[in-house]
């Protein structure tokens, strides 16, 4: 299942927000949520969702009633560890 990454501004959102909002983003009717960073300060949000396609990672942003500004489906990923093992399996310059 593809994996997206999305950005949103909502200046002013309280942490009290967020956890009410919490048991309509768990039901992750249309798409699953994985994780949420935030800068409560300037509204700067990102969250990553897994969702069979963009549409339906929509369908559940519009279920749930937080707009968003960008959604990117994600094709690589990479971690601090394998970081650090490219690193190490590269030849020597």
């Amino acid at each position: 299942m593809p994996t997206f990454l999305t950005t949103h501004l909502s200046p002013g959102l309280s942490a009290d927000e967020i956890s009410g909002n919490a048991p309509d983003v768990a039901q992750s009717k249309y798409a699953t949520f994985r994780n949420l960073y935030g800068n409560m300060l300037s509204g700067f949000l990102v969250s990553i969702y897994d969702a069979d396609d963009q549409a339906a990672l929509e369908r559940e942003f519009e279920r749930v009633g937080f707009p968003f500004e960008e959604i990117h489906e994600i094709h690589f990923a990479l971690d601090a560890a394998a970081l650090q093992a490219m690193i190490q399996a590269s030849p020597a310059s």
